[in-house]
């Protein structure tokens, strides 16, 4: 991985790479870097504060991360990591005494299709988790045999490719797309993607050609092309193939991209889950460079210089929203920023930046290459082209499936195998939970959009416990900067582990109903207001999961006022409430 500059808008990954050395971020460390940067030590905790992956406190020399996405744990991931734990003799969360291991939890490593799955360090990935393999962990653990050497079977991540298309199967050599670009020239490239009806496949579906168009025509005599590869969305995994199989036409969409707006610099936002595909993507960039696909006078073009860096995410859900994203890639918190002015005129760095998803730039080559009409012929007339999903779950062959969007959820889960079926949730935890009933309908703009998520539930599986552990998710990412977010999401998840211990009453589901208004209507960004998104759809139709929780129809609080004021009573030396009750005389 190449250093990065000793500057403050790097500061993100220049702690990154002090922990690496270091296995934390101890204070001094802080203050050295603060220093060194000419900025405060308040800001950069601040900055170390705010991404799961950085560590103001020591860890284990080996960081153990158990995936504990929904359907980690309908295949027992949480068995598995009570049994690791049990097998080393820690606590999850809580470094062993010798400090060579601790055991924690994340919310999603992007590996649906192929779980159980945790993380080594935050970089090595393991897959297929079962309790021999856990077992043999605890071994290799104790032995203090580096990961490195782990079997290596361990670490292969298949891309499952079940259904390709246009976009998965490929079709044409490095340079093809850009050569066609080329020679057609930068404003009817342009013309081509508006021709095509491109809309971004990262969740949002903005007009890919009015995007490029905007920062096209944004005052300024600089722009970035950013690519938002942090595919954080639990059960999504599309990304993390192509960026596999096909990055080189990612990087050809971005040049295109850079050709048609007057870009000159490019940045790939990698998730920090997907630390291990960094080595191949970065020798993809150097036989670019070597190829005079990137860097100066690209294909013998005087005065075409664009070239592409990798910047790694540090673990945190919020960045997929392309300002926060931004923030992050100039050093800062992930903390979405308020709109207008959107990217297209004042994004990275203040300048001019079109951010688009993977998937949205490989599509862009291949519309380079093809044409617009080409692609405005595959789907439907609101709906153009393919799409590309994830699907995990309940099914026999999870993996990744690409139809031309207006496809039926019903066909989807005939080719994946899924059998007695009762929910697919379509978009990942903030999109929509679709039942029985609705297995007609399309995935499309028009009518079910999705950024590329398909989880399915079997009538085994409780729709309650599914939204709760969604809730949990919501209220673990939350950015925290606005407090109907910060402090609704944690509510969420309290009220629904009130429920889960069967103390709820009607109550607490009108409770739910009223946060999930506020929520919707008050948060600063759409984390907030989709968190409520899998609550509301699975109360509307799947309502029995939680009445059968309900101890009454009457209200019952939702915490124990006694161990509330547990803390403030030991330090003031009252532990016991009962010795300072006065007796009563009957």
């Amino acid at each position: 991985m190449p250093a990065f500059p000793r500057h403050p808008n790097s500061l993100v990954q220049l702690l990154r790479e002090a922990q690496a050395e270091h296995g934390w971020l101890p204070r001094p460390l802080l203050a050295a870097l603060a220093q060194e940067l000419g900025l405060t030590l308040a800001h950069v905790e601040g900055v170390a504060s705010f991404y799961r992956f950085l560590h103001l406190q020591p860890v284990g020399r080996l960081r153990i991360l158990f995936s504990d996405n929904i359907t980690d744990r309908m295949r027992g991931s949480e068995a598995l990591m009570a049994d690791l734990c049990a097998r080393l003799g820690v606590q999850p969360g809580v470094m062993r005494a010798d400090g060579r291991v601790s055991v924690a939890a994340a919310s999603c490593t992007g590996l649906g299709d192929q779980g159980p799955a945790l993380l080594v360090n935050h970089h090595q990935v393991v897959t297929r988790l079962d309790g021999e393999r856990v077992a043999r962990i605890a071994e290799l653990v104790e032995a203090e045999v580096p990961p490195a050497q782990w079997p290596a079977e361990w670490s292969v991540v298949a891309d499952n490719v079940r259904r390709p298309d246009v976009l998965l199967a490929g079709g044409f050599a490095p340079g093809e797309a850009l050569a066609a670009a080329l020679a057609r020239g930068a404003e009817a490239t342009l013309a081509e993607v508006q021709a095509s009806r491109l809309r971004g496949r990262g969740g949002a579906g903005f007009a890919t050609g009015t995007k490029w168009d905007l920062c096209r025509k944004a005052a300024g005599a600089q722009r970035v092309v950013v690519c938002n590869a942090d595919e954080g969305e639990p059960g999504t995994f599309k990304d993390r193939v192509l960026l596999t199989r096909h990055a080189d036409a990612v990087f050809e969409g971005m040049t295109i991209a850079a050709f048609a707006i007057g870009a000159t610099q490019g940045l790939v936002y990698l998730r920090g889950e997907y630390r291990y595909l960094l080595e191949h993507l970065e020798a993809v960039l150097q036989r670019r460079r070597e190829a005079k696909l990137l860097g100066s006078g690209i294909a013998g073009r005087p005065g075409f210089d664009f070239d592409i860096a990798i910047h790694l995410g540090a673990g945190a859900y919020v960045c997929g929203e392309e300002s926060a994203l931004i923030e992050s890639l100039e050093g800062h918190r992930g903390t979405p920023r308020i709109r207008p002015p959107f990217p297209v005129e004042h994004g990275y760095l203040g300048l001019p930046t079109s951010v688009n998803n993977v998937e949205t730039f490989c599509a862009a080559a291949h519309i380079a290459l093809r044409g617009g009409a080409w692609w405005a012929g595959i789907g439907t007339a609101k709906s153009t082209g393919t799409k590309i999903h994830s699907i995990s779950g309940d099914c026999e062959r999870p993996g990744l499936y690409e139809y031309p969007l207006g496809t039926r959820v019903e066909t989807m889960l005939v080719d994946c195998g899924a059998r007695d079926t009762q929910a697919v949730q379509v978009g990942g935890p903030s999109g929509t939970c679709l039942s029985v009933s609705e297995f007609g309908r399309r995935i499309a703009f028009e009518d079910v959009p999705t950024a590329g998520a398909l989880m399915v539930f079997d009538r085994s599986r409780d729709m309650f416990e599914v939204a709760r552990n969604f809730a949990h998710f919501f209220a673990h990412e939350s950015c925290g900067f606005c407090t109907p977010c910060r402090v609704g999401t944690a509510l969420v998840a309290r009220r629904m582990d009130k429920l889960a211990a069967g103390r709820g009453s009607r109550h607490d589901v009108d409770v739910l109903y009223e946060l999930d208004k506020l929520m919707h209507g008050a948060t600063h960004c759409g984390l907030g207001a989709a968190a409520c998104n899998p609550l509301r759809d699975t109360i509307a139709k799947f309502r029995p999961a939680y009445e059968r929780r309900l101890k009454s129809l009457h209200f019952e609080p939702a915490f124990d006022l006694d161990a509330e004021l547990s803390e403030a009573r030991a330090a003031t030396g009252r532990d016991d409430p009962a010795a300072h009750l006065e007796p009563t005389h009957e």
